[in-house]
């Protein structure tokens, strides 16, 4: 990209801070309309200047990480994966639902990296089609 001048500079300055920062709220701080700071941001992508979004959690100080691997499988009933699910130790709980996921696997692991390195794991299991991860933040209730 030949023309980047001062705007695109502040554009990805706040966006590098602040990647979910909304639209209406990045285009009051660079004092441009929604819609030309959403076409700048757009060129940005493009050109390759701005490459993705994402949230970069590091380790977390205190505890286990407790997490939900959100499965959906090329084809069920798949015994083989809940066999191999069973032998991974920081799995808690695997629950087959329905809707558009199939299965929803509980786990606890010690950081981060553990977590990727599971869900790597399970994700080349063979017949897991996809799998979305999400952390628990906070338990509000919890019975047994």
């Amino acid at each position: 990209m030949q023309n980047i001048d001062a705007t695109d500079r502040q554009i990805l300055s706040i966006l590098s801070r602040e990647a979910r920062i909304p639209m209406k709220s990045l285009a009051g701080r660079i004092g441009l309309s929604r819609s030309a700071t959403t076409e700048r941001v757009t060129r940005l992508e493009k050109a390759g200047l701005i490459r993705g979004y994402r949230a970069d959690i590091g380790q977390l100080e205190e505890g286990e990480i407790e997490a939900f691997l959100l499965l959906t499988l090329k084809r069920t009933p798949s015994l083989g994966v809940l066999d191999s699910l069973a032998g991974f130790s920081s799995v808690r709980r695997v629950s087959s639902v329905s809707g558009q996921l199939d299965l929803v696997v509980e786990v606890r692991v010690d950081s981060i990296n553990a977590l990727n390195d599971l869900r790597n794991e399970v994700a080349q299991l063979e017949n897991v089609d996809d799998l979305t991860t999400s952390i628990v933040l906070r338990r509000e209730i919890e019975r047994s």
